[in-house]
Formats: structure tokens, sequence, C-alpha cells
């Protein structure tokens, strides 16, 4: 494997990370944004409030996207496998 293969398979890497975890890092932050907004409106300062509905949204948005997240992971391991047996 040459430098060139090597940076195009560490590029494809990062884009499957953030494939992956783009949607769940997306999702936090809106819950926690309208989970601040509510706190800052009602003046309730507990600062474990967040932390339920962040992991509530995170689940259902772990479910909804593992479909897509299998995919991209089974793309991603055969051009990995491809790339081995081409050598």
């Amino acid at each position: 494997m040459d430098a060139l293969a090597a940076m195009e398979l560490a590029r494809a890497s990062l884009i499957l990370v953030m494939t992956i975890v783009g949607p769940l890092l997306i999702t936090s932050l809106i819950v926690g944004v309208a989970i601040g907004l509510l706190q800052a409106l009602t003046q309730i300062q507990e600062m474990t409030l967040t932390f339920v509905p962040k992991i509530i949204a995170m689940g259902v948005v772990m479910l909804l996207c593992l479909p897509m997240i299998g995919g991209a992971l089974s793309d991603f391991m055969a051009r990995i496998s491809g790339m081995i047996i081409a050598g």
C-alpha cells in the first residue's frame, strides 16, 4: 500500500465516523439546547435534567439509524477486504 492509498483510506474512515456519529451528535445538540432553553425560561437550575432526555432521544435516533450505520460499516469492510485481497 502506498501513501496515496493510505491517505484515501484514512479519509474514507473519517467520513465513515462522521456518517455514523453525525445524527447522534446533532440530536444531542438539539435536545440540549431545547432543555437549556426550558431551564432558562423556568429558572430550574438542575444539572442532571438534561441527561435523561438526551439519552432517550439518542437511543431513538440510534434505533432509527441502525440500518444506515450497518450498511455504511458493511460497505467499508467490503472495501477494506478488497484492498487486503488485492495486496
